[in-house]
């Protein structure tokens, strides 16, 4: 006789909110706190010369162009870098656009007393007079009009000189703060300088700093935004703002003798908690929140500036009146922490990183004096709605993580009793 036994399958299709983030709530003021406290975990605060080709305009990396008009030379910026083991000063380095680091190197003097007067190194001046930066990489025939003053913030330093046995005014630190606009170019050049005395004479040596700060100019704002992913956060990228322009969310950075840089901001990154400290005397809400003031935070990494819906209001804390037993105190913010919530969402396959709301907090305490410790606290809470697991009993539209069947599913058999068979169509022959 011949036995045929016949097992048939039907396809299904999965629940869709198996696979996909649970759609996050909307983050109220009111709200704040309480998802803080059910989503936050650990906090930083205890409870309580050969001429290139160029393009039309700079390009992240282009070395920057100077113009001697005394001499009609063409040239590069330089960020002096050190050189080996010694760490002695290369000065044929050229500064890059868009390239905002520091280097350090150090100078030794054979003679201190002739090169304190004959060694442009150690002049401001050298630093900013008597050339021009080129606001982009300019056709020769028109590029007079491209061309930038440096400006300091200061008084001109003096020249240094000599008195005795000690070379004074000599520059220790240059910082050059760049305020960029996209292809429209470089729109201003300033320079700061710390200055300081070398004593001595044979062998003398100097440390010396350069900076390049680069920053995007509100003139002429572009609706076009520097991106921070596509659209979810990628983490370590920038966290996007808005400030009557756009930039990126910064905090306090100190200089090295821990006081309050005035210009020099870390920039926040997505998804990394940061401390830091530093020393301020006057102006403190200033100095915690930058030259320009966030308003706005990016809910995406890829926010268009002109979609209002794509952007979320940072809720700012400040230092409340307070009554305290001291008539001559006053409520000063010691600690700034960053707060920001934040979730996934979209398929779990590809999730995507959202911001859903953030706050200023301001930590606050009554001093007579004017110098004080400053610290910001930057923390990331995720608030991802994680779909329901599996539980029970198995269900029809259930499948496992490797499951190669998938989606075929068991029906059926001819028998009256039921059961799943973990198989493909299978047809069996018996033989007698």
């Amino acid at each position: 006789n011949l036995t045929l036994a016949l097992l048939f399958f039907s396809s299904f299709q999965p629940s869709a909110k198996q696979n996909s983030y649970q759609q996050p709530q909307e983050i109220k003021e009111s709200d704040f706190f309480k998802f803080a406290e059910k989503h936050g975990k650990h906090s930083f605060i205890a409870p309580s010369q050969v001429q290139p080709s160029f393009s039309s305009f700079y390009r992240a990396g282009d070395p920057i162009l100077i113009y001697f008009g005394s001499s009609s030379v063409l040239s590069t910026l330089r960020q002096p870098i050190k050189m080996g083991s010694s760490g002695l000063c290369v000065d044929g380095n050229p500064a890059g656009f868009l390239d905002s680091k520091s280097t350090s190197c150090t100078r030794i003097f054979a003679n201190l007393s002739k090169s304190c007067v004959t060694d442009p190194a150690l002049d401001a001046a050298s630093y900013y007079r008597d050339f021009y930066v080129l606001k982009v990489h300019a056709v020769f025939l028109r590029f007079a009009q491209h061309l930038i003053c440096l400006t300091s913030h200061f008084a001109p330093p003096e020249a240094p000189q000599v008195r005795d046995n000690t070379c004074i005014n000599v520059v220790s630190e240059v910082i050059y703060e760049i305020e960029f606009s996209g292809t429209h170019g470089i729109q201003s050049v300033s320079v700061w300088f710390k200055m300081s005395n070398i004593s001595g004479n044979s062998g003398s040596a100097l440390q010396q700093r350069f900076t390049l700060h680069f920053w995007v100019s509100t003139r002429t704002l572009s609706h076009t935004l520097p991106r921070s992913g596509n659209p979810g956060y990628i983490t370590g990228a920038p966290l996007l703002i808005t400030n009557r322009g756009s930039c990126q969310m910064s905090i306090l950075q100190s200089e090295s003798d821990g006081s309050c840089s005035q210009f020099l901001r870390h920039t926040v990154q997505f998804g990394r908690n940061s401390l830091f400290l530093t020393h301020l005397e006057q102006k403190l809400y200033e100095a915690f929140q930058g030259m320009k003031r966030a308003e706005d935070l990016a809910i995406t990494g890829n926010a268009h500036s002109t979609q209002a819906e794509q952007w979320v209001t940072i809720l700012i804390q400040n230092c409340s009146v307070q009554a305290v037993n001291c008539t001559s105190c006053c409520m000063v913010p010691l600690t700034l922490e960053i707060q920001i919530l934040w979730t996934k969402v979209g398929l779990l396959s590809n999730p995507q990183a959202q911001i859903l709301g953030a706050r200023y907090l301001y930590q606050c305490h009554p001093l007579k004096v004017c110098t004080v410790p400053l610290t910001t606290v930057v923390t990331f809470t995720d608030m991802t709605e994680w779909p329901e697991p599996p539980r029970g009993q198995p269900q029809v539209h259930w499948k496992l993580p490797f499951d190669i069947f998938f989606p075929f599913k068991v029906i059926r058999l001819f028998s009256s009793d039921s059961y799943v068979v973990p198989m493909t169509s299978v047809c069996l022959l018996f033989w007698d």
